[in-house]
C-alpha cells in the first residue's frame, strides 16, 4: 500500500489537529498540505469528531464555545469523505476478521485497504490490534 497521494485519516487524528495540536501532529498534517496529499475518510468522520468533542465537553475539558470553534475548524478540512453499502459489509468483515471491539475504526479500515493507502491514527490499540495480522499499513500518527 503506498498511494502517497492519497492517505485515509481517522476521527482521532482529526481531533487531535483541531483540539490538541502537538508538533508531531502539526508535522504530520503539514508534510501532507506540503505534498499536496488528499485526504480521505469514511462518511462516518464528522459524527466520530462531534461526538469525541461532546465527551470532552461532558468531562468538563473543554466548553460549549471551544467545541463550536473546533468542530468548525474540522469540517474546514480537506476531506472527501466516502460511504456505500460495500464499505458497511467489508467493515464488519474486517471487525470479526481482526476481532476488533467496535464496527467504526473498520470502516477507516475497509476504505484504506479498498483504496490501496495507508490509514493514520492515533489509536494504538487499533494499530496493535491489527499488527499480528501483518497490517502494516495502519500507521500511528504523533508516535
Amino acid at each position: 500500500m503506498n498511494n502517497s497521494s492519497t492517505v485515509c485519516v481517522d476521527a482521532n487524528v482529526v481531533v487531535r489537529y483541531t483540539l490538541f495540536p502537538d508538533d508531531a501532529i502539526q508535522n504530520l498534517w503539514e508534510s501532507w498540505e506540503a505534498a499536496g496529499t488528499r485526504l480521505v475518510a469514511p462518511t462516518l468522520l464528522y459524527y466520530e469528531v462531534a461526538n469525541s468533542l461532546y465527551q470532552y465537553q461532558k468531562r468538563g475539558d473543554i466548553n460549549a464555545d471551544v467545541i463550536h470553534r473546533v468542530f468548525g475548524t474540522a469540517l474546514a478540512l480537506p476531506f472527501t469523505l466516502i460511504g456505500d453499502i460495500s464499505l458497511h459489509q467489508r467493515a464488519i468483515v474486517l471487525a470479526a476478521t481482526y476481532r476488533l471491539p467496535a464496527v467504526y475504526d473498520a470502516h477507516y479500515v475497509a476504505l484504506s485497504e479498498r483504496l490501496g493507502i495507508e490509514l493514520w491514527t492515533t489509536d494504538a490499540r487499533l494499530v496493535n490490534a491489527l499488527q499480528p495480522f501483518g497490517v502494516e499499513w495502519v500507521k500511528l500518527a504523533g508516535a
